[in-house]
């Protein structure tokens, strides 16, 4: 099986991509409650949000666009 470019930079990706989403999670942790506010965009994160996730740093859309590795 060969292994392109392509391939490889999408793994380098994943692993940077998991490992920033690690470094969030600890900092949310950390802080115990997440926060109010979403870190990217600065809008409210809704309540819903907040009571499954309550760690959560980032917004339902932000956090999409942050899983498919955008910024």
């Amino acid at each position: 099986m060969d292994v392109t470019e392509r391939q490889i930079e999408a793994a380098e990706a994943m692993v940077s991509l998991e490992r920033d989403d690690a470094i969030a999670r600890i900092r949310a942790e950390l802080t115990a409650d997440g926060t109010d506010e979403c870190i990217a965009c600065g809008e409210p994160i809704p309540a819903a949000r907040r009571r499954a996730m309550p760690s959560a740093e980032r917004c339902i859309h932000c956090q999409s666009t942050y899983e498919k590795g955008y910024p």
